[in-house]
């Protein structure tokens, strides 16, 4: 029963961390308000939990403990390195217990299991298939941020909360963890997975490659700000970005990644509750650091475009 609960537990803590950021996002606005100021111990170190990198500079005075628990902006390069490691491993097992006919390892399946689901099920190798195929998309995308990570952003000398990067190196994992409970460990039985390509498949990969393209390009643009034309890094200040997504809303490489997640969901058939908590978790966090980004650029830039958005072109 134990090892039964893994599913209900992700999609309750996805669903709980979801409504954690929605309210943190819903306290922001309200303390933005002109007739309100953030102040005290409280507000001090609720803003430095939700701030980081050049936002940090919107919340406040910060007492000296607060700037003691900081790390690099630029640790950021972490989160993908454990998550190309350990979403890696969990994609060649999968695959070798798919394709090669082999079995899950004891613990992922004692971790995994999800009871309750009919082993005789027509869309079995589908859910096999789709979880598999979410499983790559999730590694490739891991990989391709650690390489701009590594090769192409420019991070200045911003910091992120020693909390935000302990969150940080746990989230991947627990993605991996979430794609991976949604196989039902037990139906194979040593058979190899016949592949059933459907057309949700189809097209949660095609929003994924459109989504993962733009978001790239935004995040070329971004470092081309503080680079010369032959790439050196000329500087590590803030300049208004132009140009693909920029043109509408001030963080498009935010609302990339809220794309790439439900994107993922569609490849999983749109019915998957767990990933669905998931997305909400991530179109909240996304909202609230594009808000925080927007009114940086808002408060900085005098000649700052007033259409765009933060988050959600036309919207939001």
């Amino acid at each position: 029963a134990g090892a039964g609960a893994m599913p209900a537990v992700l999609a309750a803590a996805w669903a709980l961390l979801a409504a954690a950021f929605l309210a943190a996002l819903l306290v922001l606005r309200r303390q933005q308000a002109p007739a309100r100021r953030p102040g005290g111990a409280v507000s001090g170190l609720f803003q430095d939990l939700l701030r980081y990198g050049k936002t940090k500079r919107g919340g406040g005075q910060r007492p000296a403990w607060l700037c003691r628990l900081q790390v690099p902006k630029r640790w950021f390069t972490h989160f993908y390195v454990v998550s190309v490691l350990w979403n890696g491993f969990l994609l060649i097992w999968l695959f070798r217990a798919e394709f090669l006919g082999g079995s899950l390892p004891s613990w992922i399946q004692h971790m995994h299991h999800a009871p309750g689901r009919d082993s005789q099920s027509e869309d079995t190798g589908n859910e096999h298939f789709s979880a598999l195929l979410v499983l790559l998309l999730l590694w490739l995308h891991s990989c391709r941020r650690l390489a701009e990570c590594l090769w192409i952003s420019v991070f200045s000398n911003g910091v992120i909360h020693i909390v935000q990067y302990c969150f940080g190196l746990g989230y991947y994992v627990a993605v991996g963890s979430t794609v991976l409970c949604q196989v039902p460990t037990d139906v194979r039985n040593g058979k190899e997975l016949s592949v059933q390509i459907c057309w949700y498949h189809i097209v949660g990969v095609t929003m994924y490659i459109w989504a993962s393209l733009h978001q790239h390009r935004c995040l070329v643009i971004l470092a081309n700000l503080r680079k010369s034309k032959s790439g050196k890094v000329i500087s590590l200040s803030h300049s208004i970005p132009f140009g693909d997504w920029f043109e509408t809303v001030s963080c498009p490489h935010y609302f990339a990644e809220l794309l790439i997640y439900v994107s993922m969901a569609i490849t999983l058939g749109f019915h998957n509750v767990i990933w669905w908590c998931l997305v909400m978790c991530v179109l909240f966090n996304q909202a609230l650091a594009a808000v925080l980004s927007h009114e940086f650029y808002q408060k900085n830039f005098s000649s700052y475009p007033k259409h765009r958005k933060a988050f959600i072109p036309f919207v939001f």
